[in-house]
């Protein structure tokens, strides 16, 4: 009897050479994603460089940081704002405009002027709003305004209707805070 061996290997020991792409892919995705790990934390090492204005940065390499004497610093980045520069005082102006002495006061009288043409120019346009107010009332008609010749469709009636009363509403705020600023010139 003569019994012949052959050494094979069984066929799930070694893949297929079709499948050797497969298997390889998750290898090099995970040394892929340990390069990348290892250049960002490169990155995003933070250094104290030592020096009269003391540097804080990320944007040199070891070496240079190494050359300059630097020190990394541990935990979160750090985040430096810098600070708005001081306004400067236009040239020639040395004091504030407006003092609370005795200079910055107006006489009695021109101060009586002033308010009276306020006054004035006030109750003037106080009367010009008070007529367009009498107008868009007039034209509003208590709700009920005489429909145009454009208006077939209702629901452009209905529109202009409420754009009228909105328009008197804003004509009536306008003529209250009038007759307030009145009341203030006219005091006590």
């Amino acid at each position: 009897m003569n019994l012949r061996f052959q050494a094979r290997p069984p066929s799930s020991a070694l893949p297929a050479p079709s499948a050797l792409p497969v298997l390889l892919a998750p290898l090099f995705a995970l040394l892929l994603s340990a390069a990348a790990a290892r250049a960002q934390t490169e990155a995003s090492q933070v250094y104290r460089c030592p020096g009269p204005p003391v540097l804080y940065t990320d944007a040199i390499s070891p070496k240079e940081a190494a050359e300059r004497g630097c020190r990394t610093i541990e935990g979160t980045p750090i985040t430096i704002i810098q600070a708005p520069r001081p306004r400067t005082a236009p040239a020639g102006a040395s004091a504030p405009a407006r003092s609370g002495g005795a200079e910055a006061r107006v006489e009695p009288t021109a101060q009586r002027q002033r308010d009276s043409e306020a006054r004035r120019i006030l109750q003037d346009e106080l009367k010009r709003e008070e007529e367009k107010l009498a107008a868009l009332q007039k034209d509003y008609n208590n709700g009920e305004p005489e429909r145009r010749g454009d208006e077939r469709n209702y629901q452009r009636y209905l529109d202009r209707v409420a754009e009228m009363k909105a328009a008197i509403t804003r004509k009536e705020a306008d003529i209250a805070a009038l007759k307030r600023e009145i009341g203030k010139l006219q005091g006590p």
